[in-house]
């Protein structure tokens, strides 16, 4: 999650000192978009530079930190979809059901209907990029206040953000230069606004599985046809791949199941009444990494993985995770419940946390390296881990929201065996295997 209590601090004390965020990067040796990350929540400085801070405003470092104040637990997702999937219903019964179990639920009303229905429409500037610009800046400051103002509710420790739309939508709309600049004009990478969300929950459009109730009449801002609303679902689809926690839900059951269903996965996500996980494992020949490469719907990411010192019954392990030299860091607790069933708990920590808690590594394993390529096959999301020390075989995941839902398998992938009950097979056993 991204830190934005930190952000209003430094954002607060920069406005009582007068300076603009270029101003005070100056002052640190940095430049303005370091500051404008900080503030939105996308980073925060190293020590040495946070101790200059402190210096400059004339605060401790644990004040920086926001040590003295208790945070709230925000969970933040996305709810997207193609065009006429249902989204308007569903986010009404997200926000009834999640209410009901406890939780304070914020909804982040939808930017592009909003900037087109204002008269900002990417017909009417002077390039789809100049539209997009103004779409994904305000849609990150939109979620920046929102986030704050999280917390700052009053009496609910329970905190679920729900966006209507994330930032990745926009791709969908962009070319990968268009895109690119993008990212280049915003001072951020592709990992971090992709994985700025905890989870996120795509419903398919109506127009692919369920023809007969596709229609425009119920949202203004909506003008596709049924084929552009189809070709449309694929490409958000595939601008979200590669996010750690990505659920489709399809148009198999009729309206009502499909939203139950949605409930079903947000629920397991949130880990309602424990935050348990299914997954499955699949030992697999080692696949055509150039086919790979060419689906569009797949996505490469970089992984290292490092176990920490741990109780027996507990396995402990942080992670860098990302591409093109743009990372997020987490750390993860898991403790088993049955063969593929397992209690995990997993944060957003910083790269400060992240190095020092390196210092923490369980020196009797190595750390493993493995190259992710994340897939959609049928409205299933699996996750092809290839790794360093393997020429012939790979292993691929996918995590269920019962454990009896069927796997639809990509043709193109050769399964060996299932190894989801083989300790031998898990990433904490492969780090004592490697040789260097």
């Amino acid at each position: 999650m991204r830190d934005y209590q930190f952000g209003e601090k430094i954002y607060k004390l920069r406005k009582q000192r007068g300076f603009s965020q270029n101003q005070l990067g100056a002052l640190l040796g940095l430049s303005g978009k370091s500051v404008s990350k900080w503030e939105n929540g996308g980073a925060k400085p190293q020590l040495d530079t946070m101790k200059k801070i402190s210096k400059i405003f004339g605060v401790s470092v644990d004040e920086l930190l926001c040590m003295d104040e208790k945070s709230k637990s925000v969970t933040t997702i996305v709810i997207t979809g193609g065009p006429c999937a249902g989204k308007t219903t569903a986010l009404s019964h997200v926000q009834e059901f999640f209410t009901k179990l406890g939780y304070h639920v914020i909804i982040v009303p939808e930017t592009a209907t909003e900037l087109i229905m204002g008269g900002v429409t990417p017909w009417g500037l002077n390039t789809n990029l100049d539209y997009q610009l103004c779409q994904m800046s305000l849609q990150l400051e939109k979620e920046k206040i929102f986030l704050e103002a999280a917390q700052k509710v009053f009496n609910k420790d329970k905190i679920l953000v729900v966006c209507d739309r994330g930032t990745m939508d926009n791709k969908a709309y962009m070319n990968d230069a268009e895109f690119s600049l993008l990212l280049s004009s915003m001072g951020t990478g592709y990992t971090e606004i992709r994985d700025r969300y905890d989870a996120v929950f795509h419903l398919v459009t109506a127009a692919k599985g369920a023809q007969e109730f596709y229609t425009t009449a119920n949202n203004e801002a909506r003008t596709e046809t049924a084929e552009e609303a189809a070709a449309l679902d694929d490409r958000i689809i595939a601008a979200w791949m590669g996010h750690p926690h990505l659920r489709v839900i399809d148009n198999s059951t009729d309206f009502e199941g499909k939203l139950n269903k949605l409930i079903t996965e947000i629920t397991a996500f949130l880990g309602e009444p424990e935050p348990c996980e299914i997954e499955r494992k699949f030992l697999i020949r080692y696949p055509d990494i150039k086919l790979l490469e060419s689906i569009p719907e797949c996505r490469k990411v970089d992984i290292i993985q490092t176990y920490l010192r741990s109780r027996p019954d507990e396995e402990v392990r942080v992670r860098q995770r990302g591409e093109d030299g743009h990372y997020i860091y987490l750390k993860t607790i898991k403790r088993r419940i049955s063969g593929m069933k397992r209690v995990e708990i997993e944060t957003r920590i910083t790269q400060d946390e992240y190095l020092s808690l390196l210092m923490d590594a369980d020196t009797t394993k190595r750390q493993i390296r493995k190259t992710r390529y994340c897939m959609m096959y049928e409205n299933q999301y699996f996750e092809i881990d290839v790794y360093p020390f393997w020429s012939d075989q790979a292993i691929m995941e996918i995590e269920l929201s019962n454990e009896n839902d069927e796997i639809r398998f990509p043709k193109h992938i050769k399964v060996i065996k299932e190894v989801t009950d083989d300790d031998s097979y898990k990433n904490a056993s492969l780090a004592n295997k490697i040789n260097v």
